[in-house]
């Protein structure tokens, strides 16, 4: 059944083809590929992880070469896109992709001049399309009103700063000095960062569903990215916890840190229920059509890494109750990722079939 008054909304159209199309958001195939990887490994499934791994590499790999074909052939659409209210924040995918890579080649082979080189490109990119992003957004005379001027995807900014602090954490429990409490540093910088930056989209985009008008068009994928961002805050800050010990700094900010990982870690728990209820009521009540598109992935990325982040929690902070969540959260992520990775591989048929 639709309601009257959803009528004039926004209609489902195909997938788009094409290499001026391409997703400034694609770099989530990498993100949720990766950390569905990191929690097989956490999960005690090596072969799966390895197999995932070695995937994820082919797909950052053909991304990269598809990017920049856009940005060579495409410039108006690359990076007209980058400055749009709407299609920008997609660009920090790029960004959060990258560090989800390099996380793998740490954890998963222990390749610390992989896992180094990764981050130290992502630190590039996140300096260059957070500034370039925010700066266009912020000077552009023409702007979209609030309601169709921001959805879950401005979280993605929040994402690719926490991947930082992630990496940045990961490298620093494998170094010794004189770059430990530096890289430590970084972490815990890129992790208030973070959190500030979640505190103030998140209160637009909260604004955005409570006050304006709400289509089952305008409920699509990347508000996932709302429970997303706190299970990667949770993550980062389950890392650093866990890096205490060796760093003088981060030991006295023991109970700040394990206070404000539960209290990101409980705020994307909150999420959930939310986030499944609307997804009823936008597929369910609203017979709005399921189909691929790759902003999907950014649904994927956090059933993924609120698996991770729960079990990395439970290690931190010694809550061996809540030991059973995080595998039903892996296969609950696993099998999301099935079905998106059928549903991209089929609709990649259809458009080669034309």
């Amino acid at each position: 059944m639709t309601n009257a008054s959803d009528k004039d909304a926004p209609a489902p159209s195909p997938p788009p083809a094409g290499l001026a199309n391409l997703s400034p958001a694609y770099f989530g195939l990498v993100m949720a590929t990766g950390i569905v990887s990191l929690a097989a490994w956490m999960m005690d499934f090596p072969g799966l992880a390895l197999a995932l791994f070695g995937l994820n590499i082919g797909q950052y790999a053909v991304l990269w070469v598809l990017y920049v074909l856009r940005a060579w052939r495409h410039p108006r659409r690359f990076f007209g896109d980058m400055v749009a209210h709407l299609t920008g924040p997609g660009y920090f995918t790029v960004v959060a992709g990258t560090n989800i890579l390099a996380g793998q080649f740490l954890i998963l082979r222990e390749n610390l001049s992989a896992g180094r080189a990764l981050w130290l490109l992502g630190i590039l990119l996140w300096v260059c399309l957070t500034y370039t992003i925010f700066t266009a957004l912020t000077v552009r005379r023409d702007k979209p009103p609030l309601d169709r001027g921001i959805n879950g995807s401005w979280l993605l900014a929040v994402v690719a700063t926490q991947s930082l602090s992630v990496t940045s954490a990961l490298i620093a429990a494998r170094i010794g000095q004189p770059y430990r409490l530096e890289l430590n540093l970084i972490a815990l910088s890129m992790w208030l960062w973070g959190g500030m930056l979640y505190i103030w989209m998140m209160s637009l985009i909260f604004y955005r569903y409570a006050f304006f008008r709400f289509s089952p068009g305008d409920l699509q994928p990347p508000y996932w990215i709302n429970m997303g961002a706190m299970a990667i805050s949770t993550l980062a800050g389950s890392l650093l916890t866990l890096n205490a010990p060796h760093a003088p700094f981060l030991l006295s900010l023991l109970p700040f840190l394990k206070g404000f990982t539960v209290f990101y870690w409980a705020t994307g728990t909150w999420w959930i229920p939310m986030l499944v209820l609307l997804g009823i009521w936008r597929h369910g009540y609203e017979r709005f059509p399921l189909r691929y598109d790759p902003l999907y992935w950014g649904a994927v990325f956090p059933l993924g890494m609120y698996a991770a982040c729960t079990e990395q929690m439970v290690r931190a902070l010694e809550f061996g109750f809540l030991a059973a969540l995080p595998r039903v959260f892996f296969f609950i992520a696993l099998a999301a990722w099935a079905v998106t990775f059928f549903g991209m591989l089929r609709s990649l048929a259809r458009g080669l079939g034309r």
